[in-house]
């Protein structure tokens, strides 16, 4: 169940939400299939594929969201709108009108949703009370959003940051690039992209390429010396977790390295024990790995947490 990409928040440590309570306000917004008339529906589906909707593995919670959506393509409803539409010209003697076709698409839509396929997916949440992480298995702020929106129709208080540093994520990968090495308890992998802020947003990209030595910090400081910025890096941590570091401060491809999967202990034929050992020591990983990062990166910088209930005025996310 290991996560592949990081969305990270911050939350009050210690939350004061207790495992019982988010139980509790997840089980009232539970997911629902997507109903004829409905192109999408969302809601809270257990991680582990049982009636639990908070996992929760030594003081670590795990929660996921359902997301059902019916595919019907803009295409299909315009081709059966095209073909209905010559049928009424040569009713009526005359073309439909801009409003008679839209009338008409709607109408088809209506017509046609009930028998669209739906599409399935689900995003894992991570959320580690004592230490205030929300981590969330997204490859986009975007996807990461879709959690997000719905725990604040969820929880009666949601108090969330973003994750601010004191150096922007760029200027201290492009420090590692010059200098050819990462700092204490990180090494530099073999990705990168570096692209110009320039208007013409040149980019040059390293794959499998070693990022250490002489030859190669010297090209990439000509890259840096012509007006390009870092923003992707490939970081290994403590020899133990693989990922690539954006200019945004997301993690992608995250992997876990053998090491750490040498640690579980038990019968691959216990799907939930295996389960859970997976989890604890992810979240474990993860809760080292998140401070030493913002270290690196100059320190968190102090802010306060959105208290707004959701849907009030003024209410904002972060």
């Amino acid at each position: 169940m290991w996560f592949r990409n990081l969305q990270f928040y911050r939350l009050p440590a210690p939350w004061q939400l207790s495992a019982d309570e988010l139980e509790a306000l997840l089980a009232k917004h539970p997911f629902q299939h997507c109903g004829s008339q409905n192109m999408e529906s969302r809601g809270w589906v257990s991680p582990l594929g049982n009636d639990i909707l908070a996992h929760t593995v030594g003081g670590q919670w795990l929660i996921a969201l359902g997301i059902e959506t019916r595919l019907l393509p803009t295409a299909v409803v315009k081709q059966e709108a095209d073909e209905r539409a010559i049928l009424l010209e040569e009713q009526q003697g005359y073309r439909p009108g801009r409003k008679q076709m839209k009338d008409l698409r709607e109408q088809i839509t209506q017509e046609l949703l009930p028998r669209a396929f739906t599409r399935r997916r689900r995003t894992l949440a991570w959320i580690d009370p004592v230490n205030g992480w929300l981590g969330i298995d997204a490859a986009s702020p975007a996807r990461a959003e879709d959690v997000l929106e719905h725990l604040r129709k969820t929880l009666d208080h949601f108090p969330l940051a973003l994750v601010h540093v004191q150096r922007s994520p760029a200027a201290v990968m492009a420090d590692w690039l010059a200098e050819g090495a990462a700092p204490a308890g990180f090494t530099l992998d073999q990705d990168c992209e570096l692209r110009s802020v320039n208007e013409d947003r040149a980019a040059v990209r390293y794959v499998h390429h070693p990022l250490e030595g002489e030859k190669l910090t010297a090209e990439v400081r000509g890259h840096l010396e012509a007006g390009k910025l870092p923003t992707r890096l490939a970081l290994t941590f403590d020899d133990r977790l693989s990922f690539i570091l954006t200019d945004k401060l997301e993690l992608k491809r995250l992997d876990f390295l053998d090491v750490i999967h040498d640690q579980i202990d038990g019968n691959d034929d216990d799907a939930e024990a295996l389960f859970n050992a997976e989890f604890a020591l992810m979240a474990g990983e993860l809760a080292r790995l998140l401070p030493a990062l913002l270290d690196v990166l100059g320190g968190e910088q102090e802010q306060g947490l959105s208290t707004a209930a959701p849907g009030a005025p003024g209410d904002a996310p972060f």
